[in-house]
């Protein structure tokens, strides 16, 4: 089934200055929602579909996907906890004590989150004796991060919230929003809300999956229909400067394949680090603000499906059982796109008791526990959370001493 009113949703110009320069990039064809997990009693129903084509901004050169599906459908219900990460743990435990120490928060400050999933990074400040606030739109994780003890508002962030928050007196002294600016189409609206809620010597700490790492390690998978939009500094400055906000430090993170982390604040309230300067002028010297750093994407993609398809084939020739590890958004669109399925991967393993029973979509794999490959023991797993491989690696030790395999997809197909 596809998308009903396409047309409506594919956009004509640019989601943050709204030019029509807009170049393709990559088609990833007609896929279902990465994060809509099947029960049982849906596998036999149509599957909505939806185009993922994604272009650059000639104006401003932020690299975006053209169509827009409605955020209810996207995030009322999520299958994401941030909580059965332990790489995302420790580095929420590590920016929020910096923050806190760095900017000297105590009893009488705020610390917010925009997306705060289950409250995992707003639970180190409540540590520190610092009052919190989470914004969460999906209704089954905003009632953990509740039962958790951390105060959390069930909304979508943008201008109207913002406003309401700030006239009850709730502005924030730290602001975090980890890949939330990816994830929505009124990226104006949500800036502009940010400004809105910080106080005049506040830092908003934001960040945001890096297209440069995006491009040069052919992470396609990070493309779907959540993330809208896919950053470089260069676009960013733009966007925060069109709301009077300045992003006076930035750091790259290796989380989630490669991140922009950026320290945001009313424009004018502290001096810029000489790595913000320093990173624009290598974006330029490599071409990020042109279409030609972009060019050949989708032929790499392609450079990167066929040794993958050829191992698995060779695989199951030689009669060698194959099954996944992380029921993913990633996974789903290399799953997808790669058309891997049933024949080739047996079932999926993953930590999230909440995706446990369930079914990936479009590919119907079902997703069991972890130890599931001990009991099973396929000869050879597919590492679909690639981004994790170091902390998933680790945690299958005992997999990995009799003799079980992994195989990293990304950015080249390596078998460990």
């Amino acid at each position: 089934m596809r998308g009903r009113n396409a047309d409506d949703r594919i956009i004509s110009c640019c989601r943050s200055c709204s030019s029509q320069e807009l170049r393709p990039i990559l088609s990833l064809g007609a896929t279902p929602l990465a994060n809509r997990l099947l029960d049982a009693d849906q596998l036999d129903e149509p599957e909505p579909y939806y185009p993922l084509d994604v272009v650059f901004c000639a104006a401003c050169s932020l690299v975006q996907i053209t169509y827009t599906v409605p955020p209810d459908e996207l995030f009322s219900e999520y299958a994401y906890f941030s909580s059965f990460s332990d790489t995302m743990l420790e580095s929420a435990r590590e920016i929020s004590r910096r923050m806190a120490e760095r900017l000297r928060l105590g009893s009488g400050s705020l610390a917010m989150e925009i997306a705060s999933n289950d409250g995992y990074l707003l639970r180190n400040y409540q540590e520190l004796g610092i009052p919190v606030l989470g914004i969460e739109p999906a209704r089954n994780i905003a009632r953990v991060a509740e039962e958790r003890g951390v105060p959390t508002r069930c909304a979508f962030f943008g201008r109207e919230l913002a406003g309401e928050l700030r006239a009850e007196g709730l502005r924030a002294d730290a602001l975090h929003a980890n890949n939330v600016l990816a994830h929505v189409a009124d990226l104006n609206g949500v800036v502009s809300g940010i400004a809105a809620v910080l106080k005049p010597e506040a830092v908003a700490v934001v960040e945001v999956p890096y297209v440069r790492d995006l491009i040069e390690r052919v992470e396609f998978d990070t493309i779907y229909h959540e993330h809208l939009c896919y950053f470089s500094l260069s676009a960013l400055v733009q966007l925060f400067a069109r709301h009077d906000l300045s992003i006076w430090d930035v750091e790259r993170a290796p989380i989630h394949g490669g991140s922009l982390r950026l320290f945001v604040s009313p424009t004018g309230a502290r001096a810029a680090a000489a790595r913000v300067e320093e990173l624009l002028e290598d974006e330029a010297r490599i071409g990020m603000d042109g279409e030609s750093f972009y060019l050949g994407f989708g032929r790499k993609v392609e450079e990167l499906r066929r040794p993958l398809l050829d191992l698995l084939s060779e695989l199951r020739a030689e009669g060698r059982r194959v099954a996944a590890y992380g029921a993913s958004a990633k996974g789903s669109t290399l799953l997808n796109y790669f058309a891997i399925g049933s024949e080739t991967v047996e079932f999926v393993v993953d930590r999230s008791d909440y995706k446990q029973g369930r079914y990936t979509p479009g590919t119907h794999l079902p997703i069991f526990p972890p130890e599931e490959l001990l009991t099973r023991r396929p000869e050879y797993v597919l590492l679909l959370t690639w981004n994790f491989a170091d902390e998933i690696l680790a945690q299958q030790e005992e997999y990995r001493r009799q003799g079980g395999r992994f195989i990293i997809p990304i950015p080249r197909v390596e078998v460990v």
